[in-house]
């Protein structure tokens, strides 16, 4: 593919299809102690890590940081050393006051969404049908927040499925690796992300960060779609706010409409 011809991701709310230029370098913690540690190839102490995103990265407009996610690896350490890795590869923007989606919407402030007015970078998780939980990661401009709706497992697999076999019916067959991280609350529980996370600051925690990806080589298609689950907001119902990796097998819901009208932007 010609350098050319590649489409930057914008901010724009258009559905598109864009080609985003190669990287650079739900609630509880039941898994069982028996299984073996697994501890990141790529650094030994967090404080050194090269890869690890600090304040700057997350200090951008929602949009930009909503596509800026994919690709990046969010990293879980464990209280027993375990490192759990995934990389994102599907972001839902939520603009604050005027994104009748938001739960920040007109400027609304409780003690449950404090997290989206503080510093880009910080953690807003709350709670989902009372039992699960959402990840998201705030941005440049009040009230403004990025979810984080799927990743793909990269380390810590066993792990992760012991994690997400808490709320499963011990019967049933393990879950494909895929199906691991593909949903908002699903990435939650295979992370052991809970709610005493709301609030902390991604740029400077020792339990949960996020990296840039080494081992990425080539840039990656991005489409744009609706959001999921959001039918009361409207006419922000249907404003392309939600964006993932074209073809990546653990988004948990691909819009091939939004797919097929956009793929004049694929070259």
């Amino acid at each position: 593919m010609s350098p050319r011809k590649r489409k930057l991701a914008s901010n724009s709310t258009n559905g598109e299809v864009a080609v985003l230029p190669p990287a650079s370098l739900e609630d509880g913690d039941h898994s069982p102690e028996s299984l073996p540690h697994q501890v990141s190839q790529y650094f030994s102490a967090r404080r050194e890590c090269p890869q690890r995103l600090g304040d700057s990265f997350f200090d951008q407009p929602c949009i930009h940081l909503a596509k800026a996610l994919l690709g990046k690896v969010l990293v879980r350490t464990l209280a027993d050393g375990t490192e759990l890795r995934g990389r994102v590869v599907e972001t839902e923007a939520y603009l604050g006051g005027e994104d009748k989606a938001s739960h920040s919407y007109q400027g609304k402030r409780t003690p449950r969404n404090a997290a989206m007015f503080m510093k880009p970078g910080t953690i807003y998780v709350y709670p989902i049908y009372g039992i699960y939980l959402c990840m998201n990661i705030s941005s440049r401009g009040d009230g403004a927040a990025v979810l984080l709706r799927s990743l793909e497992p990269l380390l810590g697999v066993e792990r992760m499925q012991e994690l997400r076999s808490v709320r499963r019916k011990e019967s049933r067959r393990a879950l494909k690796d895929k199906d691991l991280c593909n949903g908002p609350s699903k990435l939650c529980q295979a992370l052991a992300i809970q709610r005493g996370f709301d609030r902390r600051d991604l740029a400077t925690d020792e339990e949960i960060w996020l990296e840039e990806d080494p081992s990425a080589e080539q840039p990656h298609a991005v489409v744009s779609a609706s959001r999921i689950g959001i039918g009361y907001a409207e006419e922000w119902t249907a404003k392309p706010l939600r964006f993932y990796v074209l073809g990546n097998r653990c988004v948990s819901v691909a819009d091939r409409q939004a797919e097929r009208g956009s793929a004049d932007h694929v070259t």
